[in-house]
Protein backbone atom coordinates (compact mmCIF):
# COMPACT_ATOMS: atom_id res chain seq x y z
CA UNK A 1 0.00 0.00 0.00
CA UNK A 2 1.26 3.25 -0.70
CA UNK A 3 2.70 5.58 2.46
CA UNK A 4 0.48 8.74 2.22
CA UNK A 5 1.15 11.91 3.89
CA UNK A 6 -0.24 12.88 7.28
CA UNK A 7 -3.13 15.00 5.58
CA UNK A 8 -6.58 14.79 7.42
CA UNK A 9 -8.94 13.45 5.54
CA UNK A 10 -12.21 15.38 4.42
CA UNK A 11 -15.01 15.45 7.48
CA UNK A 12 -18.09 13.13 6.30
CA UNK A 13 -21.42 13.71 6.89
CA UNK A 14 -23.75 11.10 6.41
CA UNK A 15 -27.63 12.35 7.08
CA UNK A 16 -28.98 10.51 3.88
CA UNK A 17 -32.15 10.65 2.53
CA UNK A 18 -34.38 7.77 1.22
CA UNK A 19 -34.17 5.96 4.36
CA UNK A 20 -30.27 5.90 4.38
CA UNK A 21 -30.07 7.42 8.10
CA UNK A 22 -27.27 6.48 10.66
CA UNK A 23 -29.37 4.01 12.91
CA UNK A 24 -27.28 4.29 16.30
CA UNK A 25 -27.63 1.82 19.22
CA UNK A 26 -26.92 1.95 22.77
CA UNK A 27 -23.65 2.30 24.11
CA UNK A 28 -22.40 -1.54 24.09
CA UNK A 29 -21.04 -2.15 27.69
CA UNK A 30 -18.33 -4.03 29.07
CA UNK A 31 -19.02 -7.20 30.36
CA UNK A 32 -20.01 -8.04 34.49
CA UNK A 33 -16.59 -8.67 36.74
CA UNK A 34 -15.66 -12.21 36.86
CA UNK A 35 -17.48 -13.11 33.18
CA UNK A 36 -15.04 -15.11 30.97
CA UNK A 37 -15.15 -17.33 28.05
CA UNK A 38 -13.32 -20.46 27.45
CA UNK A 39 -10.23 -19.43 28.94
CA UNK A 40 -9.36 -15.98 31.22
CA UNK A 41 -6.73 -14.85 28.53
CA UNK A 42 -7.56 -11.98 26.07
CA UNK A 43 -8.93 -13.55 23.07
CA UNK A 44 -8.90 -12.84 19.23
CA UNK A 45 -11.67 -11.12 17.84
CA UNK A 46 -14.77 -13.58 16.49
CA UNK A 47 -14.87 -14.32 12.74
CA UNK A 48 -18.13 -12.73 10.95
CA UNK A 49 -19.36 -15.72 8.87
CA UNK A 50 -19.21 -15.25 5.11
CA UNK A 51 -22.70 -15.38 4.43
CA UNK A 52 -22.97 -11.89 6.94
CA UNK A 53 -20.50 -10.47 4.51
CA UNK A 54 -21.93 -11.74 1.37
CA UNK A 55 -25.28 -9.98 3.01
CA UNK A 56 -23.64 -6.85 3.90
CA UNK A 57 -22.38 -6.15 0.10
CA UNK A 58 -25.74 -7.40 -1.44
CA UNK A 59 -27.17 -4.65 0.12
CA UNK A 60 -24.56 -1.87 -0.71
CA UNK A 61 -25.26 -3.83 -4.74
CA UNK A 62 -28.96 -1.90 -4.48
CA UNK A 63 -29.44 0.65 -7.52
CA UNK A 64 -30.81 3.12 -4.72
CA UNK A 65 -27.82 2.94 -2.44
CA UNK A 66 -25.23 3.05 -5.32
CA UNK A 67 -27.29 6.26 -6.65
CA UNK A 68 -26.24 8.25 -3.20
CA UNK A 69 -23.07 7.08 -3.15
CA UNK A 70 -23.09 9.07 -6.82
CA UNK A 71 -24.55 11.56 -5.39
CA UNK A 72 -21.98 11.70 -2.16
CA UNK A 73 -19.45 11.72 -4.77
CA UNK A 74 -21.09 14.29 -6.73
CA UNK A 75 -21.17 16.82 -3.89
CA UNK A 76 -17.16 16.10 -3.14
CA UNK A 77 -17.97 15.95 0.66
CA UNK A 78 -20.17 18.59 0.54
CA UNK A 79 -23.07 17.24 3.33
CA UNK A 80 -26.22 17.47 2.80
CA UNK A 81 -27.76 20.12 4.50
CA UNK A 82 -25.28 22.47 2.85
CA UNK A 83 -25.83 23.45 -0.86
CA UNK A 84 -23.75 23.45 -3.62
CA UNK A 85 -23.02 25.80 -6.28
CA UNK A 86 -24.42 23.85 -8.76
CA UNK A 87 -27.86 23.34 -9.32
CA UNK A 88 -29.75 19.89 -8.88
CA UNK A 89 -29.55 18.95 -12.73
CA UNK A 90 -25.62 19.36 -12.44
CA UNK A 91 -25.58 17.10 -9.08
CA UNK A 92 -27.59 14.28 -10.45
CA UNK A 93 -25.72 14.77 -14.12
CA UNK A 94 -22.10 14.39 -11.96
CA UNK A 95 -23.44 11.95 -9.51
CA UNK A 96 -23.95 9.65 -12.47
CA UNK A 97 -20.81 10.51 -14.59
CA UNK A 98 -19.61 8.98 -11.00
CA UNK A 99 -20.56 5.65 -11.84
CA UNK A 100 -19.78 4.54 -8.41
CA UNK A 101 -18.47 0.78 -8.16
CA UNK A 102 -17.04 -1.59 -5.70
CA UNK A 103 -13.69 -2.76 -5.34
CA UNK A 104 -11.89 -5.41 -3.06
CA UNK A 105 -13.98 -7.15 -0.42
CA UNK A 106 -16.49 -6.19 1.89
CA UNK A 107 -15.13 -6.62 5.39
CA UNK A 108 -15.77 -7.11 9.14
CA UNK A 109 -14.79 -3.88 11.37
CA UNK A 110 -13.26 -4.54 14.28
CA UNK A 111 -13.11 -1.89 17.21
CA UNK A 112 -11.50 -2.01 20.46
CA UNK A 113 -14.08 -3.34 23.23
CA UNK A 114 -14.53 -2.24 25.95
CA UNK A 115 -14.66 -5.75 28.14
CA UNK A 116 -11.13 -5.92 27.30
CA UNK A 117 -10.51 -1.86 28.32
CA UNK A 118 -11.80 -3.13 31.48
CA UNK A 119 -9.71 -6.23 31.87
CA UNK A 120 -12.82 -8.48 32.16
CA UNK A 121 -11.10 -12.52 31.96
CA UNK A 122 -11.66 -13.76 28.10
CA UNK A 123 -12.60 -10.69 26.59
CA UNK A 124 -11.80 -10.50 23.07
CA UNK A 125 -9.26 -7.33 22.08
CA UNK A 126 -11.96 -5.84 19.84
CA UNK A 127 -15.76 -6.66 18.09
CA UNK A 128 -17.16 -6.76 14.89
CA UNK A 129 -19.05 -3.43 15.01
CA UNK A 130 -19.98 -2.88 11.15
CA UNK A 131 -19.11 -4.01 7.65
CA UNK A 132 -17.23 -1.94 4.93
CA UNK A 133 -17.47 -1.86 1.13
CA UNK A 134 -14.92 0.18 -0.51
CA UNK A 135 -16.80 1.76 -3.79
CA UNK A 136 -14.74 3.91 -6.35
CA UNK A 137 -15.85 6.72 -8.60
CA UNK A 138 -15.11 7.24 -12.04
CA UNK A 139 -12.54 9.76 -11.08
CA UNK A 140 -10.78 8.13 -8.84
CA UNK A 141 -12.76 9.42 -5.09
CA UNK A 142 -12.93 6.44 -3.11
CA UNK A 143 -16.02 5.82 -0.41
CA UNK A 144 -16.18 3.54 2.31
CA UNK A 145 -20.06 2.35 2.60
CA UNK A 146 -21.24 1.16 6.26
CA UNK A 147 -23.87 -1.68 6.57
CA UNK A 148 -25.19 -3.02 9.77
CA UNK A 149 -27.79 -6.30 10.57
CA UNK A 150 -31.03 -5.56 11.17
CA UNK A 151 -33.27 -8.71 11.89
CA UNK A 152 -32.35 -10.62 8.86
CA UNK A 153 -31.04 -7.83 6.24
CA UNK A 154 -28.89 -5.28 6.00
CA UNK A 155 -28.94 -1.70 6.03
CA UNK A 156 -26.87 1.26 4.93
CA UNK A 157 -26.18 3.89 7.90
CA UNK A 158 -23.21 5.62 6.73
CA UNK A 159 -20.79 6.39 3.53
CA UNK A 160 -17.52 7.59 4.42
CA UNK A 161 -14.40 9.12 2.67
CA UNK A 162 -11.59 7.03 1.71
CA UNK A 163 -11.29 3.59 2.54
CA UNK A 164 -9.45 3.14 5.92
CA UNK A 165 -11.42 0.08 7.00
CA UNK A 166 -10.92 -2.54 3.51
CA UNK A 167 -7.50 -0.74 3.06
CA UNK A 168 -6.20 -1.89 6.53
CA UNK A 169 -7.89 -5.07 6.59
CA UNK A 170 -5.78 -5.77 3.11
CA UNK A 171 -2.55 -4.36 4.74
CA UNK A 172 -3.29 -7.20 7.25
CA UNK A 173 -4.01 -10.04 4.77
CA UNK A 174 -0.61 -8.83 2.89
CA UNK A 175 1.89 -8.63 5.71
CA UNK A 176 1.21 -12.14 7.30
CA UNK A 177 -2.46 -12.16 7.86
CA UNK A 178 -4.34 -11.21 11.36
CA UNK A 179 -7.31 -9.40 12.16
CA UNK A 180 -6.78 -5.60 11.34
CA UNK A 181 -8.79 -3.41 14.21
CA UNK A 182 -9.02 0.17 15.53
CA UNK A 183 -8.52 1.85 18.59
CA UNK A 184 -10.76 4.89 17.65
CA UNK A 185 -9.55 7.13 20.33
CA UNK A 186 -5.99 7.62 18.96
CA UNK A 187 -7.40 6.67 15.45
CA UNK A 188 -4.49 3.94 15.66
CA UNK A 189 -4.99 0.71 13.47
CA UNK A 190 -3.56 -2.70 14.47
CA UNK A 191 -3.25 -6.23 13.72
CA UNK A 192 -3.30 -8.95 15.63
CA UNK A 193 -1.17 -11.66 14.81
CA UNK A 194 0.11 -14.69 16.63
CA UNK A 195 -0.69 -13.39 19.79
CA UNK A 196 0.87 -9.86 19.47
CA UNK A 197 -0.47 -5.94 18.59
CA UNK A 198 1.52 -5.12 15.44
CA UNK A 199 0.90 -1.49 14.28
CA UNK A 200 -0.37 -0.76 11.19
CA UNK A 201 -0.24 3.27 11.01
CA UNK A 202 1.93 5.96 12.11
CA UNK A 203 -1.03 6.30 15.39
CA UNK A 204 -0.11 2.62 16.28
CA UNK A 205 3.50 2.64 16.08
CA UNK A 206 3.16 5.70 18.44
CA UNK A 207 1.26 3.41 20.20
CA UNK A 208 2.92 0.22 20.43
CA UNK A 209 6.18 0.66 18.33
CA UNK A 210 7.32 -0.57 15.32
CA UNK A 211 7.60 -4.01 16.98
CA UNK A 212 4.06 -3.86 18.77
CA UNK A 213 3.72 -5.53 22.03
CA UNK A 214 1.48 -8.61 23.58
CA UNK A 215 -2.07 -9.06 23.52
CA UNK A 216 -1.55 -8.59 27.21
CA UNK A 217 0.59 -5.69 27.30
CA UNK A 218 -1.74 -4.01 25.20
CA UNK A 219 -4.32 -4.68 27.55
CA UNK A 220 -2.45 -3.35 29.82
CA UNK A 221 -1.76 -0.27 28.32
CA UNK A 222 -5.41 0.54 26.80
CA UNK A 223 -6.74 -0.21 30.57
CA UNK A 224 -4.25 2.60 31.64
CA UNK A 225 -5.52 5.28 29.06
CA UNK A 226 -9.05 4.19 29.55
CA UNK A 227 -10.17 2.41 32.61
CA UNK A 228 -11.50 5.24 34.42
CA UNK A 229 -13.49 6.24 31.42
CA UNK A 230 -15.60 3.69 30.11
CA UNK A 231 -19.16 3.57 30.02
CA UNK A 232 -21.20 4.91 33.43
CA UNK A 233 -17.75 5.92 34.77
CA UNK A 234 -17.47 9.79 36.35
CA UNK A 235 -15.79 10.36 32.88
CA UNK A 236 -18.96 9.45 30.98
CA UNK A 237 -21.55 10.90 33.78
CA UNK A 238 -19.90 14.60 33.10
CA UNK A 239 -19.90 14.43 29.51
CA UNK A 240 -15.83 14.42 28.90
CA UNK A 241 -16.01 11.94 26.04
CA UNK A 242 -14.83 12.77 22.83
CA UNK A 243 -11.00 11.17 22.38
CA UNK A 244 -7.67 10.47 24.27
CA UNK A 245 -4.47 12.38 23.16
CA UNK A 246 -1.43 10.03 22.61
CA UNK A 247 1.49 12.13 24.04
CA UNK A 248 4.04 10.65 21.79
CA UNK A 249 7.15 11.17 24.84
CA UNK A 250 4.42 8.91 26.59
CA UNK A 251 3.57 6.60 24.03
CA UNK A 252 7.18 5.88 23.75
CA UNK A 253 7.63 4.72 27.09
CA UNK A 254 4.51 2.83 27.58
CA UNK A 255 4.90 0.15 24.94
CA UNK A 256 8.23 -1.19 26.59
CA UNK A 257 7.02 -0.80 29.74
CA UNK A 258 3.77 -2.51 28.54
CA UNK A 259 6.10 -5.28 26.69
CA UNK A 260 7.99 -5.68 30.13
CA UNK A 261 4.97 -6.32 32.04
CA UNK A 262 4.17 -8.79 29.85
CA UNK A 263 7.00 -10.61 29.21
CA UNK A 264 6.61 -14.15 30.52
CA UNK A 265 2.95 -14.20 29.66
CA UNK A 266 2.96 -16.15 26.44
CA UNK A 267 0.27 -18.05 27.61
CA UNK A 268 -2.02 -15.22 26.72
CA UNK A 269 -1.97 -15.58 22.85
CA UNK A 270 -5.09 -15.40 20.72
CA UNK A 271 -7.45 -17.17 20.95
CA UNK A 272 -10.93 -18.35 18.88
CA UNK A 273 -13.54 -16.09 20.20
CA UNK A 274 -15.89 -17.88 17.46
CA UNK A 275 -19.69 -19.11 19.03
CA UNK A 276 -20.57 -20.40 15.93
CA UNK A 277 -23.59 -17.55 15.59
CA UNK A 278 -23.38 -14.13 13.34
CA UNK A 279 -19.68 -12.26 14.50
CA UNK A 280 -21.80 -8.79 13.94
CA UNK A 281 -24.65 -7.43 16.57
CA UNK A 282 -28.37 -6.95 15.05
CA UNK A 283 -27.80 -3.31 15.30
CA UNK A 284 -24.86 -1.25 15.99
CA UNK A 285 -22.88 1.51 14.65
CA UNK A 286 -21.38 3.25 17.20
CA UNK A 287 -17.64 2.65 18.67
CA UNK A 288 -17.23 -0.43 20.85
CA UNK A 289 -16.81 2.08 23.81
CA UNK A 290 -20.08 3.51 23.95
CA UNK A 291 -21.54 6.67 21.95
CA UNK A 292 -20.90 8.90 24.45
CA UNK A 293 -17.55 7.64 26.59
CA UNK A 294 -14.13 8.44 25.13
CA UNK A 295 -15.28 8.66 21.33
CA UNK A 296 -18.31 10.82 21.38
CA UNK A 297 -21.80 10.67 20.09
CA UNK A 298 -21.16 11.95 16.88
CA UNK A 299 -20.61 8.37 14.44
CA UNK A 300 -22.84 10.49 11.94
CA UNK A 301 -19.68 13.26 11.65
CA UNK A 302 -16.18 11.36 11.15
CA UNK A 303 -12.94 12.94 10.77
CA UNK A 304 -10.48 10.54 9.73
CA UNK A 305 -6.97 10.66 9.07
CA UNK A 306 -5.40 8.68 6.28
CA UNK A 307 -1.60 7.85 7.48
CA UNK A 308 -0.35 4.35 6.54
Amino acid sequence: MTELSTARRAAVTVLLAAGLALALAPAAQADAPGASGASGAPAAPAPVPAADLAGARSAVQDPAVLDKVGHFFARKGVPPTQQLTIGAAEEAKAASDAAPRLAGDTVPVYTLDAGFVSGTPGAPVAKAEFTASKVVAADGQTASVWTVRQGDSWRVVNIASGGDESDYAAKAAGSGGGTAFREPQVNAWYVLRDGRVLPLDDEARRSVGADGVSLAGYQQLVHQRYGDKLPGSAYDREGKGGGYELNAAGAAAAAPAAQAAASGASGASAASGADGGSGLPAVTAAAALGATALVGAGAVLRRRRGNR
